[in-house]
């Protein structure tokens, strides 16, 4: 009889015994994570949350919604941000192109862009071994990519040669040809790209446009020392006008370009070797007008500051926003030593020195602009001289521009007979420095001494002529070479052979203008935005910083109406060119015939009053009047392509003048 089995129940375990051991902490932890990896009956057990999951979340979450903004985007049909914006701010106006085509208007006499600093590409051809893989890719313009990813071999191939001026030994950079040179800065920054595109929309084309790129770097004779640069231009202008039935061309320099065709209007006239040999009627036979946007032909004193101590108000600002982050020796980098070393070795910088000394710019007690007020309101437009002036008045505590440096508020502020100053001259300079790891980025404050730089503060304020002779004691080796190249002075006699030589050829005060009578020339440029005039220094023995002198931002003014802002003396004009410098030329010095203008060319000041954009959706604004953003104005676009297209001074207003610049040229006694 078989055995029956009874099953017997299962019995709860019990949770513990006298024989079993409690498990620790860390083994039940174990225990779980175990259970969790091999449960097999399907359930869904909770998994502990960390900080890295939720990091991986949130970038992948933005990841996912900026891919599917960008789809979007590129989805939607190319008029629908018009629409938005329209719809916010109302009707757009047509753009100078689409208006003066329907006026009728085509393409008649060629045009010449003439880009100025820092606005066009630069690709490398030949570099050093950390420049592999870089060959024919841009340095310069662009994405900007091989600063942060190798940023002191960029810096060693952007740098010149400190004795020449010229290509250091295995390093070739030049400048990018074409249209595509300077049309845009970097991605979405546009520089000429909007007047092409307007162009374009009455007929021209890269047969009747060109781009006159050059290497900006160098000194403007060296261009065609290196690169032969202004035989090009002269070559391509000669072409494009006879090939377009003998129309002259129409010149449109931006910036420092204005000076480096003042430079070519002399090379080209000039017989060789130092000139083009294009003889004394090339100019009129070949140039319509010359229509010159943001031209600094006095100078800009941003310039000083950015060689005396590489910096001007954004970086002064950055600097007291983070202190010794910009001069410590940081990952080895020591940003504002390497800037200097390669800023000083590019020539070009020191064409945009101020020109014309106390003269044009002032003394101690004096200055064409006194008078200024910063508050910022508009001012309203006047067609003749005379008017400008009565919004000019400040009620506040005069402003002494022609100190261009003062060492302390004090100094900035008080009468000129209270000052004392220490001549720098002849103070004897040392090897001894306060900061000597600041030998890994050479400058030529090591060869000053502690002396030599006290002595440049002792002396307390430097007016215009004073700035030269300063740069020359600060960069002894910096400003021979510059010398060679650029002058600053005004001359007595423009007869005099000296000023045959090229050094006086950027100078508008120390050359004349050719003779070409039928020529126009006009000056373009914005106001209505503080501009950088004078400085309030302070001398820097900290042993972290290696340049010993800094902008004092403390020195500030907070009532609305002053013009002293964080260091900086600011007056009238586009935030780069002061107005006394992009207007005197046209308003005064070359108006009718004088000593610098023979032939009586035509001269106009067109001044754009800075209106920025309403919204983020009009981008940069079609009003502005800021130093490169004006390339975009959608009135200034409008004159250069009346003329362009046949018109002249008179076809487009004459003078339109928003600031004092008559005033304040009245007020410079210069002999004409």
């Amino acid at each position: 009889m078989p055995l029956v089995h009874r099953k017997k129940p299962t019995e709860k375990p019990s949770t513990t015994t006298e024989s079993e051991e409690v498990p620790d902490e860390d083994s039940q932890h174990k225990h779980h994570d175990s259970k969790t990896h091999k449960k097999s009956n399907g359930g869904i057990e909770k998994v502990k949350w960390s900080c890295v999951d939720s990091c991986c979340w949130f970038i992948g979450c933005v990841c996912v919604t900026w891919w599917f903004l960008l789809f979007l985007y590129n989805a939607m049909p190319a008029s629908f941000p018009q629409y938005v914006t329209e719809a916010i701010t109302g009707p757009l106006p047509d753009p100078p192109g689409v208006k003066l085509k329907k006026e009728g208007l085509k393409a008649k006499h060629p045009v010449v862009f003439i880009p100025g600093i820092v606005t066009g590409g630069l690709e490398l051809w030949e570099g050093k071994q950390c420049a592999d893989g870089l060959f024919r890719k841009r340095l310069w313009g662009g994405t900007f990519g091989e600063v942060y990813k190798r940023p002191l071999c960029w810096v060693e191939h952007m740098s010149l040669d400190n004795e020449t001026g010229l290509d250091p030994a295995g390093i070739r950079v030049r400048a990018v040809s074409g249209l595509v040179a300077a049309d845009y800065f970097a991605p979405g920054y546009f520089v000429w790209a909007v007047l092409i595109a307007n162009l374009a929309h009455i007929g021209y084309e890269e047969k009747n446009m060109y781009m006159a790129a050059y290497d900006w770097r160098l000194s403007f004779q060296n261009t065609e020392v290196r690169d032969q640069t202004l035989s090009r231009m002269k070559s391509n202008i000669e072409l494009m006008v006879s090939t377009n039935g003998g129309k002259k061309a129409v010149i449109v320099p931006h910036s420092m370009g204005v000076l480096y065709f003042l430079h070519f209007m002399k090379w080209v006239e000039a017989p060789a070797p130092l000139g083009g040999g294009g003889g004394p009627d090339w100019c009129a036979k070949h140039i319509k007008a010359v229509m010159n946007i943001g031209g600094p032909f006095l100078g800009v004193p941003k310039a000083v500051a950015g060689l005396f101590s590489a910096e001007a108000k954004d970086v002064a600002v950055a600097r007291a926003i983070a202190p010794g982050f910009l001069d410590s020796d940081i990952f080895r980098l020591q940003t504002l030593q390497h800037v200097m070393r390669m800023t000083r070795t590019w020539d070009s910088t020191m064409s945009m020195l101020p020109k014309g000394g106390d003269t044009i710019w002032g003394g101690l007690d004096w200055s064409p602009e006194k008078g200024h007020t910063c508050c910022g309101k508009k001012q309203k437009s006047n067609e003749t001289r005379g008017e400008a002036g009565e919004n000019s008045v400040s009620k506040t505590k005069p402003v002494n521009y022609g100190r261009i440096i003062s060492f302390g508020k004090e100094v900035a502020e008080a009468p000129a007979s209270e000052i004392k100053n220490i001549d720098f001259r002849g103070a004897v300079k040392g090897q001894s420095i306060p900061n000597h790891t600041c030998r890994d980025v050479w400058t030529e404050y090591h060869d000053m001494g502690i002396g030599g730089i006290k002595a440049i503060a002792e002396y307390k304020v430097y007016t215009a002529d004073a700035v030269i002779d300063l740069l020359h004691y600060v960069a002894p080796k910096m400003m021979a070479r510059g010398s060679a190249h650029f002058s600053y002075g005004i001359a007595d006699d423009l007869d005099d052979p000296k000023y045959e030589h090229p050094k006086y050829w950027s100078n508008p005060l120390e050359t004349k203008l050719p003779n070409a009578p039928e020529m126009e020339i006009y000056s373009l440029y914005g106001v209505g935005i503080p501009t950088e005039r004078a400085y309030v220094y302070k001398l820097n023995q900290s042993p972290d910083s290696c340049i010993p002198f800094h902008i004092l931002t403390s020195a500030h003014e907070e009532d609305e109406d002053s013009c002293l802002k964080a260091g900086v003396y600011n007056v009238d004009g586009d935030e780069t060119v002061p107005v006394l410098s992009a207007g005197f030329m046209c308003a005064k010095a070359w108006r009718g015939k004088t000593r610098f203008n023979p032939s009586g060319i035509k001269t106009y000041v067109r001044e754009y009053n800075h209106s920025p954009p309403a919204n983020l959706l009009e981008g940069r604004g079609t009003q502005s009047g800021a130093h490169v953003d004006i390339m975009g104005n959608f009135a200034l676009i409008e004159d250069i392509m009346r003329v362009a297209t046949g018109g002249n001074g008179s076809d487009i207003g004459h003078d339109q003048v928003h600031s004092g610049i008559f005033e304040w040229s009245d007020r410079i006694d210069l002999k004409l």
